[in-house]
């Protein structure tokens, strides 16, 4: 046995053991690199080896396109006159919460009949709560900006006696992310009318919402919040799936609570409405920077409702 003395192929030397008519495999083997000879150093297992580029650049990048987005944000804030930029809304969940009827809010064989279910607060933990604007009367221009500056989601819950002066105006706030639902036809007090008459009212909103911008909604909200079990067995049949209510309505110039302690709950489902001076003592815009000062004061964010059903 001898020794063979070779440089590996980062210039180190190592020694490896030789027999007879093997040297000259061995040196072969050693030109491609005896780091792995006795002595020398291990190589990284799969996985472990060293980066070609540290990944603190990507984080970099990463980070400044938070705070981009945070700079942005915040003038946004300061433009529409709001006393802190809104918080930022936590992911979705990966697994929905389960929604279920508010107790004293079912009609008889609700869930028998396997009826939607009627709620005004979404089960979670996380401090978020969800706007919702129905009608559409209103069709500021100024709203569309504000909401889409500051990247607040809510959810729209429209009529067609109102929208159809300007489905346009509504184009361009589903463009924006904006799911438009169903508010019936033409907004009547649903349990006065026949199973019939509702179901048309409802059917007839989900055609024109997927003829005009594509899609069929899954949710319903009934004119007043009122209902009964023919309402609910003809938004089920015209393909409904949920049917939100709310637990607080916000105004230009007020909150309303359905709760006794006449504060935000995690979950919670805000009511508003396509409204402006014609009605309020104000815009669009001075009803969301009402909304948006209480809700961040109180540690609040803005989520998606549809991310949670």
């Amino acid at each position: 046995m001898g020794l063979v003395v070779q440089n590996d192929k980062k210039g180190a030397r190592c020694r490896v053991p030789v027999r007879g008519g093997l040297a000259v495999l061995g040196v072969a083997a050693l030109a491609a690199g005896c780091g792995q000879g006795f002595g020398s150093e291990v190589r990284p297992a799969p996985g472990q080896q060293k980066l070609e580029a540290p990944p603190a650049r990507a984080l970099d990048r990463y980070a400044g396109r938070i705070h981009a987005a945070h700079r942005a944000r915040a003038a946004a804030a300061k433009r529409w006159g709001l006393a802190e930029v809104p918080l930022t809304p936590p992911a979705p969940p990966a697994v929905k919460p389960r929604i279920s009827t508010r107790k004293g809010f079912e009609v008889d064989d609700h869930r028998e009949r396997n009826l939607p279910p009627v709620f005004t607060t979404v089960p979670t933990r996380q401090k978020v709560v969800f706007l919702t604007i129905d009608d559409g009367a209103e069709k500021d221009p100024a709203f569309l900006r504000m909401m889409g500056e500051l990247k607040i989601p809510y959810t729209a819950f429209l009529s067609d006696y109102l929208v159809k002066e300007d489905y346009g105006y509504f184009k361009k706030m589903q463009d924006t992310g904006v799911v438009l639902n169903n508010h019936t036809l033409h907004h009547p007090y649903l349990p006065d009318l026949s199973y019939a008459r509702q179901k048309r009212e409802i059917c007839g909103m989900q055609r024109v919402i997927e003829r005009r911008y594509g899609k069929r909604p899954t949710l319903f909200r009934p004119p007043y919040g009122n209902y009964d079990g023919d309402t609910l067995r003809a938004a089920k049949a015209c393909g409904i799936r949920y049917v939100p209510l709310w637990n607080e309505e916000v105004f230009v110039d007020r909150w309303e609570y359905r709760e006794w302690d006449r504060d935000l709950h995690p979950g919670d489902i805000v009511l508003s409405h396509f409204r402006g001076r014609d009605d309020w003592k104000g815009t669009m815009p001075d009803m969301i920077r009402r909304f948006l000062n209480k809700i961040t004061d109180r540690g609040y964010a803005v989520a998606r409702l549809e991310d949670y059903l």
